[in-house]
């Protein structure tokens, strides 16, 4: 089958196109022929070795794909782990998730990890309570497209959208955001004040890391919030004890995959997406589908900003 395969950590021309042998099932395992392969900014953290779970060389990346069970021919979505960009992935059974015909692929990949991501956030990090202030840094991407949509309908009372562009701020407000202000650190604080109507914020999704974390940080209320679930500048941050008093602040951290243990927590929040995408409450920000063979240059156009939302890989193309 033909696949992307890494034996060295690196740049994106690690990347590399290769033909390997079909991954065999192992007992509670299932394989899937994958239509479509999903892209996450963690990717490129696992490229250089520097994510939260470290990697084994040889590795074929990707974490999560969209397929058809080989076993039963069910159209499926699937948290893989490592093996996603390939025709074919093997995954665990409880890792697999059925379909709705309503939902293509695209669609499935951008709730399985970002949309879990986003609904944890408010559900259970970020624990937004009924017209609580909001920042969803990054708007425009795969997770934040889909935090800024969740806000209201989860109890936000005012949602302030960061990103990149005007482009990309006109479509967070089309998403559903209040305002939406530039990410940039110089000034950040005062402007998610400013747009907060001149009231510190109460909770904010950042997973930047950096001078943003601490520019975020500043803006938060008595009781507020902040809570990293990435550290894409690969700068970490210190926040002094005597601030976190002197502020009844608090920082959360948040990673996805500690749900997966948990019963439920992660097919709940899966099945509530699905129906609020399925009645058209919710909305897939999909954004450019690559060829297998252009993984590098898909990881390069998402580290450097140029794309929108949910990245796709295309194992046929």
């Amino acid at each position: 089958m033909r696949a992307i395969q890494m034996t060295e950590f690196g740049g994106p021309e690690v990347l590399k196109l290769a033909e390997l042998p079909m991954p065999a099932p192992a007992p509670g395992e299932v394989l899937i022929k994958v239509t479509r392969a999903g892209l996450n900014f963690a990717d490129t953290h696992t490229r250089t070795n520097s994510y939260v779970q470290k990697a084994t060389l040889p590795l074929v990346p990707g974490g999560e794909v969209a397929g058809v069970r080989e076993d039963t021919g069910e159209r499926v979505v699937a948290l893989v782990g490592t093996g996603g960009y390939a025709e074919y992935a093997v995954a665990p059974e409880e890792g697999v998730f059925p379909l709705p015909d309503s939902l293509d692929d695209g669609t499935a990949l951008a709730m399985i990890v970002q949309g879990t991501t986003a609904w944890h956030l408010y559900r259970t990090s970020g624990r937004v309570a009924a017209g609580e202030s909001v920042v969803v840094h990054a708007a425009a991407g795969g997770v934040g497209s889909i935090a800024a949509q969740l806000g209201h309908p989860f109890g936000a009372g005012r949602v302030i959208a960061t990103a990149s562009s005007e482009e990309k701020r006109n479509l967070a407000l089309e998403l559903g955001a209040d305002v939406a202000v530039d990410p940039d650190p110089e000034g950040l604080t005062e402007r998610l004040i400013e747009a907060n109507e001149g009231r510190p914020v109460d909770v904010v999704f950042e997973m930047s890391g950096g001078a943003v974390f601490d520019a975020s940080y500043k803006a938060l209320a008595p009781f507020g919030r902040i809570v990293a679930y990435g550290i894409a500048t690969n700068e970490p941050n210190q926040v002094p004890t005597g601030s976190l008093l002197r502020h009844s602040r608090a920082v959360v951290g948040f990673y996805l995959f500690h749900c997966l243990g948990r019963s439920g927590m992660f097919a709940e929040a899966l099945s509530d997406l699905f129906a609020r995408a399925a009645s058209g409450e919710l909305k897939a920000v999909v954004g450019h589908t690559y060829p297998l063979e252009q993984a590098a240059q898909a990881q390069i156009d998402l580290r450097e900003r140029r794309t929108t939302g949910k990245l796709l890989l295309d194992p046929a193309a």
